[in-house]
């Protein structure tokens, strides 16, 4: 079999992990990451080694679902305490840093009053010494500035938190991302190799191209145990769908969430790539119907929802290139998407508003979004207008509605959409459920729950929908799909507020005459 032309399974999935904890944006860009590490997982797993059976009821409790709880049995504890005795000691830069941003915020607060900065400088923790700035916007209000491509150069970054995880999609919910790390399985190969190892990016193009085994060991360097594991993730066919491209006209496919692959005969763009490896189900597209190389990858925002690491590790080699929102560059609050994806080995370029980016068969627009980030000065998100094959399509995200004006400039620059895909989510989690660990100052429950992670309710869909002039409104399905729990841990049912203001934003269409669709599964535009 070692010299046998073979292709990666369509079940194959990737876990990619820091610290055993499922990776994400503010668990690998490093000022974020120190955080997360020392002030919401290091306590969680502490809080777990406790009382390990109040972490697990809490686990499987419908109503405590997304809460940051540990899922790992009582009998696995010896697991948990020895990986919190390794992160304390391995990771001992990144807790001192992450003690250092928390000390220099305070010497801000209490010392920065609209005077020169320059005597605070010898007085910041040393842990901060050359990679930050101290400066204050017009209004007097100081902040500390992190030079990002100094931090990834520190001691604070180390590829040595990174492996990965390798094995079937299990058909059943995997446990929540953000809370709960992910112990050795023997079910699992597990790889010691940081997430810009070519070998990840030689085994993914097997999805499309054959490779071997012997190959495969070679530019993953394993083992000969891990080469055994390896063998049950291959196959000598492949299961790519026979309809993964066009020829001609326009097409825009559904995968899920916001994921949307949009495509002529020459090219072809994914949004937020989130993507199902279970080609069993017949309900929904998956890794098999995506085109064999995509032009340009879209990413809206840095939410775990919308920059999937585990899809777009398993896109590498696939891609011309991904198309990223520019940040802030430097705010705590506001990473560089861009520095990030380069890092672990991925062609990126920055947007800013009405920035262009031609791809065969039409043209994609950054466009600005607004909202959705609890109210916290980040600028790393964009919304896109898609031009292809004659049509336009807005691709909006979790944009909201809160001031329809924009979207009249939009509509101004751009001219009319023929269609409109819009985020409803509109009463999202609260600012310390996903920020938490970035505030260095207390917030009270009541302001947290004032400031949302929220889209549009059915009124400000409407006035998007009336500023953009489309003829076609879909709203995202929203973490409905339960074959993507592990990451969005959301529970709707009828009676549910954003069901119902969906509704109302359905009803409020087919008044006007406006086609409209409340998206989950399948769903396919040809033209």
């Amino acid at each position: 079999m070692a010299d046998e032309p073979l292709f990666l399974r369509s079940k194959a999935i990737v876990e990619p992990l820091v610290d055993r904890f499922y990776a994400w944006f503010h668990t690998v860009a490093p000022v974020q990451a120190s955080m997360n590490l020392s002030f919401l997982q290091v306590p969680m797993l502490e809080s777990y080694l406790q009382s390990p059976q109040v972490h697990i009821a809490a686990s499987h409790n419908p109503e405590l679902r997304g809460g940051f709880f540990v899922n790992i049995g009582e009998e696995q504890s010896d697991q948990v305490r020895q990986l919190l005795d390794d992160i304390k000691r391995d990771r001992a830069d990144m807790l001192r840093f992450a003690d250092a941003i928390a000390q220099g915020q305070e010497l801000l607060r209490a010392n920065a009053t609209g005077f020169d900065l320059t005597p605070l400088y010898p007085k910041l923790p040393a842990e901060l010494g050359g990679l930050v700035e101290l400066a204050y916007d017009t209004d007097n209000q100081a902040a500390v500035r992190f030079i990002e491509p100094l931090v990834y150069q520190s001691p604070v970054y180390t590829e040595a938190r990174q492996s990965v995880q390798l094995s079937l999609e299990p058909g059943v919910e995997r446990p929540f991302i953000l809370s709960t790390p992910r112990l050795p399985s023997p079910d699992v190969l597990e790889l010691q190799i940081p997430f810009r190892h070519p070998g990840l990016e030689a085994l993914f193009k097997a999805r499309v191209n054959p490779t071997t085994l012997s190959r495969l060991r070679e530019e993953l360097e394993l083992n000969d145990a891990q080469a055994a594991q390896l063998t049950g993730l291959l196959s000598p066919t492949p299961s790519v769908s026979k309809d993964r491209h066009i020829d001609g006209g326009g097409r825009i496919r559904y995968f899920g969430h916001a994921c949307l692959v949009l495509q002529t005969a020459e090219g072809a763009v994914v949004t937020d790539p989130f993507i199902s490896a279970d080609s069993s189900a017949q309900d929904r597209y998956t890794l098999d119907d995506l085109p064999d190389f995509i032009d340009l990858v879209l990413i809206t925002h840095g939410h775990q929802d919308h920059i999937v690491l585990e899809t777009l590790l398993q896109l590498r080699g696939r891609i011309g290139t991904i198309v990223v929102p520019r940040s802030s560059r430097g705010n705590l609050e506001d990473p560089s998407i861009g520095l990030y994806l380069k890092q672990l080995g991925f062609p990126v370029v920055e947007a800013d508003d009405y920035d262009e980016f031609p791809f065969p068969g039409g043209k994609v627009v950054a466009t600005p979004f607004l909202g959705e980030h609890c109210d916290l000065d980040i600028r790393s998100k964009s919304t896109y207008w898609v031009d292809l094959a004659g049509r336009s399509a807005f691709v909006g995200a979790d944009s909201s509605g809160i001031d329809p004006t924009l979207y009249r400039y939009i509509r101004e620059h751009l001219g009319t959409a023929d269609i409109a895909f819009l985020g409803m989510e509109c009463d999202g989690a609260p600012l310390t459920w996903l920020y938490q660990a970035l505030l260095t100052k207390p917030v009270t429950k009541k302001m947290s729950n004032s400031r949302k992670l929220s889209g549009s309710n059915a009124e400000q869909a409407a006035a998007i929908m009336t500023e953009l002039g489309a003829t076609e409104a879909y709203v995202y399905a929203m973490g409905e799909e339960p074959w993507l729990g592990h990451v969005m841990a959301t529970t709707y049912n009828e009676d549910t507020y954003q069901i119902k203001q969906i509704e109302e934003f359905m009803t409020w269409c087919a008044d006007r005459g406006i086609k409209a669709g409340h998206l989950f599964g399948q769903q396919e535009w040809r033209w």
